[in-house]
């Protein structure tokens, strides 16, 4: 098994977030066999701060160009975050060819699946 490569979607927060139960989907396509790291973290400057991680294998369907489901939740405490900060997704998938082997769902319903995204708490 090859080492994957990992890559991060950011957004910029506007202040603290409240503690509570976080939902996670990043439903994928996935290209071969592969063991796929999500962490959600709290950028703050220079910092990461790990909010929650998850791990998964997933393998590709027999045929055609479909999304797999993938969804995750865990209770997170209170994030003090300040305006500028940023919260980052960031993915990183292990096979054993390809640096990345999940590629997150961009076409949504199209492929049968949903576009990723997290759930905050309010």
């Amino acid at each position: 098994m090859g080492a994957g490569g990992s890559l991060e979607a950011a957004y910029t927060l506007s202040g603290p977030i409240a503690a509570g139960t976080w939902r996670l989907v990043a439903d994928g396509i996935i290209i071969e066999p592969v063991d796929v790291r999500f962490q959600i973290l709290w950028r703050a400057g220079s910092t990461d701060t790990e909010l929650a991680a998850f791990t998964h294998h997933f393998d590709p369907l027999p045929a055609g160009y479909r999304a797999q489901a993938y969804e995750e939740t865990a209770e997170v405490e209170a994030v003090p975050a300040a305006s500028g900060d940023q919260l980052i997704l960031r993915y990183s998938g292990q096979s054993e060819s390809l640096p990345m082997a999940y590629v997150p769902n961009g076409d949504g319903d199209e492929v049968g699946g949903r576009i990723p995204f997290i759930d905050l708490p309010n």
